[in-house]
């Protein structure tokens, strides 16, 4: 039976929004990234079957299939195609969920799963513009809302476990305290593809305090906790993964890093709209026949610090495992790129420590959740 194996996975350092990397086209930001994956791995670019690339924001300089642009300005053959991903904030991983079925489906014997997305030059919402109402009437009506807001539903995730305003910012300290140290520590240089404009994550910030993070005014309720400091930064990034068989791994001389054991998804209340990732961590549990202590590390999106820390509360997990590199709240969150930036932490992660098993995991708009469980070879 076919298996799907990472052999290499790269990302680009993360970018503040108009930054370091706000100069580069996504597509060229994405070629960066995927000359280093195969070099690194050691193939021919046109021995790949097909590139599956996650972005949000298909519009603009992101529209008109960002996937085949970036393999055409990777001076890639033009036979190898690539197709665009959008399962929102999950995009990069969901393409690894499919670039990985096709691998164990013989679809594919080689395939290139992430993802870019530069909300410097393609702004949030930019897709929507010019448009009076996204969703139809009949999904307003059905759940008596005017629309969707990840913002409120951070805020309705907070009020319903129970988390302070400092309770968030704690954990927004902690996220950035832990990325400086993974910086310092070297953690972070097996990954990142150098680039002249940006060495390392833009958007770590050092030296903050609960009293900096007080003044901070809430960004989408006057009585609320949500601010930019306990929130994922509008950041530019990419990241990508080689995945195959451990067969051909062999037959080619490939070096796994490790496999992708189980790969699952979840919806849950579209209003409320970050509460899936629990719900599809014990689907994946299940699925894996596994419990949550088995897991080594978890790398749960941190878009509002709500998220991860209802998620601990959810499932019992030891929060010295989660995000143990500081997340999106201090690296940043580039939509469409940061499931394979976070894989590609991840997967690092494990091979640099030594953890058996590792869980993914991110909200997404719409009220959905991926959740992917790796085991290192």
């Amino acid at each position: 039976m076919r298996d799907a194996v990472i052999v290499e996975a790269v990302r680009t350092p993360v970018g503040k929004r108009n930054g370091a990397l706000a100069g580069i086209h996504p597509a060229d930001l994405s070629a960066r990234v995927l000359n280093a994956l195969v070099e690194r791995a050691g193939i021919e670019p046109a021995d790949v079957d097909d590139v599956v690339w996650g972005c949000v924001s298909q519009a603009g300089e992101q529209a008109g299939n960002i996937a085949r642009t970036s393999v055409l300005a990777a001076g890639w053959p033009e036979s190898v195609p690539a197709t665009s991903v959008d399962r929102q904030c999950g995009s990069s991983q969901q393409a690894v969920h499919a670039a990985a079925a096709g691998v164990v489906a013989g679809y594919y014997d080689i395939a290139v799963a992430g993802g870019v997305e530069s909300m410097s030059r393609v702004p949030m919402g930019f897709a929507r513009q010019g448009v009076d109402r996204v969703l139809p009437g009949s999904v307003l009506e059905r759940y008596g809302v005017r629309g969707f807001n990840q913002g409120i539903g951070a805020e309705m995730v907070a009020e319903k476990w129970g988390f302070s305003r400092q309770q968030l910012d704690e954990y927004s300290l902690s996220s950035h305290a832990k990325a400086a140290a993974a910086i310092d520590s070297g953690a972070f240089d097996g990954q990142l593809v150098e680039l002249p404009e940006l060495r390392t994550d833009e958007g770590v910030r050092r030296g903050g305090s609960l009293e900096s993070l007080g003044k901070l005014k809430t960004a989408f309720r006057e009585d609320g906790v949500i601010t930019a400091g306990n929130a994922s930064q509008i950041s530019d990034g990419s990241g990508a993964l080689l995945i195959t068989t451990s067969d051909i791994s062999r037959e080619r001389g490939l070096r796994p890093i490790a496999r992708v054991h189980t790969a699952v998804l979840a919806g849950d209340d579209p209003v409320m709209m970050l509460s899936a990732p629990w719900p599809a961590t014990h689907k994946a549990l299940r699925k894996a026949g596994l419990g949550i202590g088995d897991i080594g590390a978890f790398e749960v999106n941190e878009a509002f610090a709500p998220v991860p820390l209802a998620w601990l509360a959810e499932t019992g997990a030891d929060p010295a495992r989660l995000n143990p590199l500081g997340g999106a709240i201090a690296v940043g969150h580039p939509l469409g790129g940061s499931g394979a930036v976070l894989m590609t932490r991840l997967v690092h992660h494990m091979r640099d420590n030594g953890v058996r098993y590792g869980l993914q995991t991110m909200c997404e708009g719409g009220g959905m959740a991926n959740a992917t469980i790796l085991e290192l070879l």
